[in-house]
């Protein structure tokens, strides 16, 4: 533990130094050899901020996948990057070596992102970026810059392609109405494969009065590039502001995007930036009536803020998305869907926001036709949901990877994820439209999927287990439980809807075996022999399954397992279930040290975001940060999913924090504290 502690340490003293505001993370320098960026985002378009003066590092649009790249699967595709832009000051264009004093914010609570410099003596400028959370497909950023000697400018606007994408087409229009001028600078281009048509569209919003705004001027630049610009004189000590507005969305959204992208511009445009930021403030207002608040401890409150300020980035009601391990700060893992969404970021989400879940339980229930085919190819009945999903629900997890194949557990995983947003919104007629039909086809896989070998011996074998280095194992003990688990919540919604249940459904589920070493502990599967483990497994049979109760049990496979997990390698979400059982055991200290080693080896900067695993590289690890605010909410906060709704069980917290609440919780909106 030595090393551990060494990290941890090393954790503390990096980032002691930042501001603890519980809102507001600060980058007080900004060095690019060092520096990942920070995502604002809406649910549909997340936006990755860069170390460079008005760049953005990308644009990712959720839902838009094409086939090009890693494994011959469907990838997420960037978007074009439609808020870079460039300043001129005096004819010289502001770069990162003529910047001082530069520093950026996230300001969480309304979700916006601030870049201050000042430029060779001559001005001083500030931006600020939104992904407006109220328009979908629509983002905004809001230019100041303020004089130290008279100046002129020239901002342009500039629309470029990515690579990937081709027959990229550049549009540019004005309409001039006797109340308005809009500039519009547009491009379209298709996906790889030419499977999507992917458009963008962005303008001017000017502070002077109509009739008296600057003249626009569109250039070409090249196919894959153009750009619209403006001038103005500033004299000294006067700040002048301006803002782009500007919107993207492809055929995977609508079915006539270039039209629509450029509306949602126009829409923007004659909407006002005062309106646009006030509706924007006013949601996030609401959404962050559900909250978590800890006193006694600022790094952490902020750090858990920015969890879940992350997990409502990625996230949004009335849709049937679903957010990949790095929702939408980038390309990881190509944008798709695992257990990640409803074992790990799916319950915070599911307490907090139920009308937000029911867009991911959504996602799978519309691709329940593709995992029956996808059971039925492989033998089995019922329904079995791919490792990775993507746009049409078929496998796209890349064909060396065993986990595509084997790795069933998903399929149980969706099921408890379609029981859990009953248990918490109670509503039976959304059982039985839309969570019965995933309960029962689950079901129906794993009394398929089980070996009839005898009483107590109905195994699974060849699974990859939860714990991924555990490859074609037979009878995986999350496997088994998570299986035991769909069976009888499938058999208790049917009593629920007053649907008669397979009784071969509990018949099955009450001969799946959990396999014990000969001390006592719980045997991860058949062949395990005291091996390291990348992922927690035997210990989610405590929680989230409820399988294992008894405390004495909870505690020896504790004990055992947590030894077994290696210092670097493995996912942050695995010391956040030793933190959740810890703390509902009692043992404070435990569990305190297992969440802060569960992030904070992981942190990037200069805004701590969160790798996948110590020292990783890969931000931002969504699926890490479901699992410690479950660690929060269901661990030191003692929340409990259950058939009668959320309930609280005993838990204690660390010593050093004074107070936990948690504000909003379920549809009745109600406050849970512990102190």
């Amino acid at each position: 533990m030595k090393c551990l502690s060494c990290l941890l340490l090393l954790g503390f003293v990096q980032y002691a130094v930042l501001a603890q505001d519980p809102w507001k993370i600060k980058a007080s320098t900004v060095d690019p050899a060092n520096y990942y960026g920070i995502t604002v985002a809406n649910g549909m378009i997340g936006i990755v901020s860069s170390p460079e003066p008005f760049k953005v590092k990308d644009v990712v649009l959720a839902g838009a996948y094409d086939l090009y790249g890693r494994g011959r699967v469907s990838n997420f595709l960037k978007s074009f990057n439609l808020l870079n832009m460039s300043l001129d000051v005096d004819g010289k264009r502001i770069g990162s070596k003529e910047v001082t004093n530069m520093q950026q914010e996230l300001d969480m609570q309304r979700a916006s992102f601030t870049t201050q410099f000042d430029y060779t003596g001559k001005a001083a400028v500030s931006y600020t970026y939104y992904s407006l959370r109220h328009l979908p497909y629509t983002v905004l950023m809001d230019i100041s810059i303020t004089a130290k000697k008279d100046i002129n400018i020239t901002g342009a606007s500039v629309m470029e392609a990515p690579d990937a994408l081709k027959d990229v087409q550049n549009y540019y229009n004005e309409i001039d109405r006797p109340h308005v001028v809009i500039s519009l600078l547009t491009s379209s281009a298709k996906s790889p494969t030419g499977k999507l048509l992917m458009c963008a569209s962005n303008t001017f919003l000017f502070s002077e009065p109509h009739g008296q705004e600057p003249r626009v001027i569109h250039e070409m630049w090249d196919n894959n590039m153009h750009l619209m610009k403006f001038s103005k004189q500033i004299k000294a000590g006067e700040t002048y502001r301006f803002t782009i507005a500007g919107s993207s969305i492809t055929s995977a959204h609508h079915d006539d995007p270039l039209n629509e992208a450029e509306r949602a511009t126009i829409f923007a445009k004659l909407e006002g930036r005062e309106r646009l930021i006030n509706f924007h403030n006013n949601v996030w207002n609401e959404l962050w009536k559900s909250d978590i608040q800890i006193d006694g401890d600022a790094q952490s409150q902020q750090d858990i803020h920015s969890m879940l300020y992350h997990l409502y980035s990625f996230t949004r009601e009335g849709t049937a998305l679903s957010p990949s391990p790095m929702g939408l700060s980038g390309l990881g893992y190509n944008g798709h869907v695992f257990w990640d969404t409803e074992l790990w970021m799916y319950p915070a989400v599911l307490v907090l926001h139920p009308e937000m879940a029911k867009s991911m339980v959504e996602y799978r229930f519309q691709r329940l036709e593709a995992a029956k085919r996808n059971a039925f190819s492989k033998g089995y009945k019922g329904a079995m949901f791919p490792w990775e999903s993507a746009e049409t629900g078929v496998e796209e997890t890349p064909v060396w990877a065993l986990s595509g194949p084997f790795e069933h557990h998903i399929t149980a995983c969706v099921a408890i994820a379609a029981w859990n947003y009953y248990c918490v919104t109670q509503d039976k007629t959304w059982l039985r439209e839309k969570g019965w039909p995933i309960l029962s086809a689950t079901a129906d896989f794993w009394a398929s999927r089980v070996e009839r070998n005898g009483p107590g011996k109905y195994d699974i074998k060849n699974v990859v287990a939860a714990d991924e280095w555990a490859e074609n194992v037979d009878n995986n003990a999350f496997t088994n439980a998570a299986a035991k688990v769909n069976l009888q919540l499938a058999t208790e919604a049917a009593k629920i809807l007053g649907i008669a249940p397979n009784a071969d459904w509990m018949h099955v589920a009450g001969n799946i075996p959990i396999l014990k070493m000969e001390d006592g502990v719980t045997k991860e599967h058949a062949a395990y022999k005291g091996e390291g483990i990348k992922q927690a497994d035997v210990n989610l049979l405590a929680y989230p399954l409820k399988q294992i109760t008894d405390a004495a049990q909870v505690k020896k496979d504790l004990e055992y397992y947590e030894s077994r997990v290696p210092d670097e390698g493995t996912p942050a979400m695995t010391q956040a279930i030793f933190t959740l059982l810890y703390a509902r055991l009692g043992n404070k200290e435990k569990a305190f040290h297992w969440f802060k080693d569960a992030y904070l080896p992981n942190l990037n900067p200069p805004f701590r975001v969160i790798a996948e695993s110590k020292g990783g590289t890969n931000p931002y690890f969504a699926t890490g940060a479901g699992g410690i605010l479950q660690s929060v909410m269901m661990g030191f906060g003692g929340l409990e999913i259950t058939p009668r709704g959320i309930i609280q069980v005993k838990s204690t917290l660390p010593a050093n924090w004074k107070s936990l609440t948690i504000t909003g919780v379920g549809p009745e909106r109600k406050t849970y504290m512990v102190r």
